[in-house]
């Protein structure tokens, strides 16, 4: 497994940590908002989950850049792309393959995936 693990210090993103951890699953981390997602890793997140599951629609970032009368559409897609704080978190990449938020029944899937 190839995992990425792009998040902020904040209680959901270190329980994705401890998860892989635990399990001695070595991963990168990447600080979401210091570093964002490339324009190839936010394609391929986007593709895996969609891009109404990257938005955090509780984000105060959300409110500001008012977002909610943007949709999901292309506008949408460039001010999240520009703006890591409306990002949900952790996102958690294992190749083509993601999650958002803290998603352990997934993970034990690409783990089972992997032993094969």
């Amino acid at each position: 497994m190839n995992i990425q693990i792009f998040g902020a210090k904040g209680f959901e993103t270190q329980k994705a940590e401890r998860y892989f951890k635990e399990r001695k699953i070595k991963y990168q981390y990447i600080d979401l908002f210091k570093y964002g997602l490339s324009k190839g890793e936010f394609d391929s997140v986007k593709a895996a989950v969609g891009l109404k599951a990257l938005i955090n629609e509780n984000s105060k970032e959300y409110e500001r850049l008012n977002m909610r009368n943007l949709g999901v559409g292309k506008v949408a897609e460039e001010v999240l792309f520009k703006n890591p704080k409306l990002f949900n978190t952790p996102i958690v990449r294992n190749g083509k393959k993601a999650t958002v938020g803290y998603q352990p029944e997934i993970w034990k899937i690409w783990e089972r995936e992997n032993e094969s």
